[in-house]
């Protein structure tokens, strides 16, 4: 089995649905928690790997192991291994690469969220298995707003010009969470469903939303999860 190391930023974060696809399709996923500590280096790893949070990918104050995590994303991005940033990740592999992320510069998205695929999706090794439109779980506020030089950028929202990215050949950054489900949702604290009223999101038609595109979003989302999984089985 080929390894992925997967970071994430609280105890509580998990691959959820991803797991138990990555390991159907013979990845080997080692999953640690950055206050933990992380490996030296990529070594042993076929590919990387970073969950979401809520500092910008910069605030070391809030999560000190992210100079650490940038600099294996760095490491990542040299020795060219599959990558994929999801929401807190793809923005610390822009800022890594030398783009731009900041605090609510355009209107936040909760819950289950519409997105397109740009035209360069069609040729893109991961993003070319998405169709022209799907939805995707989103719970952010931050955006990247200026990708890095050369990036590719591979999908939008009606809210958010950059959902998905890639730096270099299979490194890619995403703003939106496909291993959130409709029933993940259905599990957000009071807190989330807070965030969510005050960004004028009424929380039951959150529901409703996931609801209705649950079986869609599971098709796709594990169609992407494959893709990725053999990408970097193909790199190890």
């Amino acid at each position: 089995m080929a390894g992925l190391l997967v970071i994430r930023h609280s105890k509580t974060a998990t691959l959820r649905r991803l797991g138990d696809w990555f390991a159907q399709d013979g990845l080997d996923a080692d999953v640690v928690f950055g206050g933990d500590g992380l490996p030296d280096d990529l070594r042993g790893y076929s590919g990387m790997m970073v969950l979401g949070g809520a500092p910008l990918p910069y605030q070391d104050d809030a999560y000190p192991w992210l100079p650490a995590t940038r600099a294996l994303t760095r490491e990542a991005i040299d020795k060219d291994l599959p990558y994929l940033g999801i929401c807190l990740g793809g923005q610390l592999l822009a800022y890594t690469a030398g783009g731009r992320v900041e605090r609510r510069v355009y209107q936040p998205e909760r819950g289950m969220t519409e997105l397109s695929v740009l035209p360069a999706a069609a040729e893109d090794p991961l993003f070319s298995v998405l169709p022209q439109r799907f939805w995707m779980a989103e719970n952010h506020q931050d955006h990247i707003t200026a990708l890095p030089e050369g990036a590719v950028c591979l999908a939008h929202s009606e809210r958010t010009p950059v959902q998905g990215f890639r730096i270099g050949t299979c490194q890619w950054g995403l703003q939106f969470h496909p291993e959130v489900a409709a029933k993940n949702i259905k599990q957000w604290d009071v807190e989330s469903q807070a965030e969510c009223a005050a960004d004028g999101f009424a929380w039951p038609d959150v529901l409703a939303t996931a609801e209705q595109h649950d079986q869609e979003n599971t098709a796709v989302a594990r169609r992407f999860a494959d893709r990725f999984a053999q990408l970097v089985l193909d790199k190890a």
